[in-house]
């Protein structure tokens, strides 16, 4: 059996349509250009054709150390026609963990990106660089590195018996050959290196397949989290299984106005994204006059009651709801998701970190499909994902067909199925520890599961801690309620043996700044906002507000406003984004010590 990653290129259905887009400046202006499904095959042929001819091995890794481009795909694509094992860098990784990672796969080709990563991946010392950058410099010592354009006309220059070849080596892939290696950045210690099979994807695009049955060929996804993330590498996957084009988003810094350009069905992403599309509107609504905000609100108590209690049930919207909603569908929901860009999407699924049911609840309101859903690196992506009627809100969905979970010790989540991975590369004993005596995936994750398989994750179990009363905290579930308000930018919630929850929260000073303006306080740096009296109790007013129906031993009790934002340079967030609690705790240990005096 060839794994569908391999026969994806090669047995091409719809062979005009387009695979992606790529964003390139023609004639002076931006424009996003198509791929074909024939042309993409036969970019990847090529490129594996040349790829062989660099002498690169069956189940040997090769390197991609870039930011999203095309370029990504057809190296991953090549790479699987040979049998070999493409192994995805975050972008922004350090050269210490680039370093760590080359060693550890055994890496002698990389893909780079822009100078930055061909810069990184000398200093390393990878044997043969491939540039996607046309303007990448190369050093003068440099006698084996290759642009990308150049690696494909060689490629497509490359002999018949050469061709051949590649035909042989995809025709002798297995089901368990090895189809990436994923490094998990992890919020401790070095990254592992999930060893993920072809049949690792071939069934978690099957079990997408049968779940996601509003999808259909020719709908479009915006390329937007890393493909070095598992979500994302696995979603592109599907897409292009499923005929279903891809916009390669090459500038995280101008999404929003990507997504008014491409209006895509369907877009993976984190939490983040949709909190500060949230914040955004909620602020528009609030700066309204008094007809209008009435207008709003009452258009948002429409569209939850008409989407939450009856949509979301499958159950028959009452005829005079259904025209109320139609009419603010029509004066305000429709212009809210053209305005984000969201008009024509059918789903966005989202995970990777809590969210509020607030905003899940507004998304949907508002006619904005998200799909709240639950996976690991080890898992291949998706676990859990809401079904497309009776979800949960609050909730990360029911669970895949085909995939078992169960509930362990220390309220654990744990897996068994066809997409968990088979183990840590060159780690057994990290891999013996992942898994259970009698095989089942340690997620790390506490949660529960409902009498209707609804599975609701209540934190990371590492980062759980006890208060020094015995009070067991679950820090993320804290966070996420305080990020659904734009005061807070970034949040880590402390306490572990304390006597109670203190919190570093990095504000968005400008809404300090207007509170200042606001209340006669005088124009302050961020040093002097974050040390005033009266702006720490308007910034407790808000956290007690948000916090009020949780028990009395989980409300943040002291909390310190921080100028300076947490970084990946600084060790402090993971390639992720999420907070590496430990690190901010001895970054700031001083701080949190006074605290507690």
């Amino acid at each position: 059996m060839i794994p569908t990653l391999i026969s994806v290129p090669r047995n091409i259905t719809n062979p005009e349509m387009t695979a992606f887009y790529f964003p390139a400046e023609v004639d002076g202006r931006n424009k996003w250009c198509p791929v074909s499904r024939r042309q993409f095959a036969d970019n990847v042929l090529a490129v594996a054709a040349a790829l062989l001819e660099l002498k690169l091995g069956v189940q040997e890794s090769i390197g991609i150390f870039s930011e999203n481009r095309p370029e990504i795909l057809m190296i991953d694509f090549a790479a699987w026609q040979l049998r070999a094992i493409p192994v995805n860098i975050y972008a922004t990784s350090s050269a210490d963990q680039v370093r760590f990672i080359v060693e550890n796969a055994e890496i002698k080709h990389i893909l780079v990106g822009s100078q930055v990563h061909y810069d990184v991946a000398r200093k390393v010392g990878v044997g043969v660089i491939i540039a996607a950058d046309p303007a990448v410099r190369f050093d003068d010592d440099d006698t084996t590195s290759i642009h990308f354009t150049e690696l494909l006309e060689r490629g497509t220059a490359a002999s018949a018996e050469v061709h051949a070849e590649v035909t042989l080596r995809a025709g002798q892939a297995m089901p368990d050959d090895l189809a990436t290696l994923l490094y998990t950045s992890g919020t401790t210690g070095l990254p592992k290196g999930a060893m993920l099979t072809h049949d690792n994807f071939s069934s978690a695009i099957e079990l997408h397949h049968r779940r996601l049955t509003m999808l259909h060929a020719g709908d479009t996804s915006l390329c937007f989290l890393p493909l070095s993330h598992i979500f994302e590498m696995a979603w592109s996957c599907y897409c292009l299984t499923y005929s279903m084009p891809l916009y390669v988003n090459r500038d995280t810094a101008r999404i929003q106005q990507t997504i008014r350009e491409v209006t895509p069905s369907c877009m993976c992403a984190v939490p983040r994204f949709w909190e500060k599309v949230y914040t955004v509107v909620m602020e528009k609504i609030e700066a309204m006059g008094v007809v209008s905000r009435t207008m709003a609100k009452r258009a948002l108590a429409v569209g939850r009651r008409r989407n939450l209690e009856y949509v979301r049930m499958g159950l028959k919207v009452p005829a005079m709801l259904e025209r109320e909603y139609q009419l603010y569908n029509g004066r305000i929901f429709r212009k809210l998701r053209g305005a984000i860009g969201v008009e024509n999407g059918k789903l966005f699924p989202t995970a990777g970190a809590p969210i509020s049911t607030e905003i899940v609840e507004f998304c949907h309101a508002v006619g904005i499909n998200l799909c709240i859903g639950y996976g690991l690196s080890e898992t291949t992506a998706t676990v859990s994902c809401f079904p497309e009627v009776e979800y949960a809100i609050g909730s990360v969905g029911t669970l895949l067909d085909g995939l078992k979970v169960r509930i362990g010790d220390n309220s654990e989540i744990q897996v068994s199925g066809p997409t968990v991975m088979s183990g840590y590369y060159k780690s057994p004993e990290q891999t013996a520890e992942a898994f259970t005596a009698d095989g089942w995936l340690h997620t790390g994750d506490a949660g529960r599961i409902d009498s209707q398989g609804n599975i609701y994750i209540t934190d990371r179990i590492k980062d759980l801690f006890k208060t020094s009363n015995g009070k067991y905290i679950a820090p993320q579930a804290i966070e996420s309620r305080l990020g659904a308000d734009p005061l807070f930018e970034q949040i880590a919630v402390i306490g572990d043996r304390r006597k109670f929850v203190s919190a570093l929260i990095v504000p968005d000073f400008k809404i300090l700044a207007k509170f200042a303006a606001d209340n006669n306080l005088g124009a302050m740096t961020r040093e002097e906002l974050a040390a005033n009296a009266k702006v720490n109790e308007f910034v407790m007013g808000r956290i007690e507000k948000l916090t009020a129906d949780l028990a009395p031993y989980e409300h943040i009790k002291r909390f310190t406003l921080l100028t300076t934002p947490f970084t990946m340079e600084r060790g402090e967030l993971t390639n992720t984004l999420k907070v590496r609690r430990r690190v901010v705790i001895e970054h700031y240990a001083d701080l949190v010590d006074k605290m507690y005096v």
